[in-house]
C-alpha cells in the first residue's frame, strides 16, 4: 500500500486528494448526501467520480476524497456502496484497503518523523491531519518517546 501512495505523490508532487483526482481525471462532486453517508466511488464507461457529502466538516471532505481515491486506484472497476461513517470500522477488504490509502496518503512518514521528538501519540497527530481516530491506527505501530526508537512497521 506504501508502495502505491509513493508512486502516485512521486509521480504528480502532491498528496492532496482533491488536486490528485483532478490530475487523474477523476471527477469530485460534492452532494448533499444523507447525514449517514459520508461519500462513495462510481465508475462508469471508462469514467471515474468521487462522490462526497458537502455537510461534512473540512478535514471530514478531505479525509472522504482521499479514501475514494483509494477505491479509484485500488480497485478501479468497483463502484463502492456509500461510505458511512460505520464504514471506518469495517473489516471488509477493500474498505480497509481504502482507509489505509487515505492514511497513508494523508499522513506520510515524514510528517510522523516532525513530531517524533513530542509526547503526541499517533491519534494526537492524526487529528491534527484531519484522519479519522478509528482508522489512525491503520498508519501502524509507532513508539513516541524520548528513548524510544521510532519504529514504523
Amino acid at each position: 500500500m506504501k508502495n502505491v501512495v509513493k508512486d502516485v505523490v512521486k509521480k504528480y508532487k502532491t498528496n492532496d486528494p482533491l488536486e490528485l483526482a483532478s490530475l487523474l481525471k477523476i471527477h469530485v462532486i460534492p452532494w448533499d448526501l444523507h447525514e449517514e453517508i459520508n461519500g462513495f466511488y462510481k465508475y462508469d464507461r471508462r469514467n471515474k467520480y468521487i462522490f462526497y457529502n458537502c455537510n461534512l466538516s473540512n478535514e471530514m471532505q478531505r479525509f472522504v476524497c482521499a479514501h475514494e481515491l483509494g477505491h479509484s486506484l485500488l480497485h478501479l472497476k468497483v463502484n463502492t456502496p456509500f461510505l458511512r461513517a460505520n464504514t471506518l470500522l469495517s473489516v471488509d477488504k477493500i474498505e480497509v484497503e481504502a482507509n489505509t490509502f487515505a492514511v497513508e496518503l494523508l499522513l506520510p512518514n515524514e510528517i510522523l518523523l516532525e513530531y517524533s521528538h513530542t509526547n503526541l501519540s499517533i491519534y494526537d497527530i492524526a487529528k491534527i491531519f484531519g484522519i479519522p481516530n478509528e482508522v489512525a491506527h491503520l498508519k501502524g505501530d509507532i513508539f513516541f518517546s524520548k528513548n524510544t526508537k521510532h519504529t514504523f512497521l
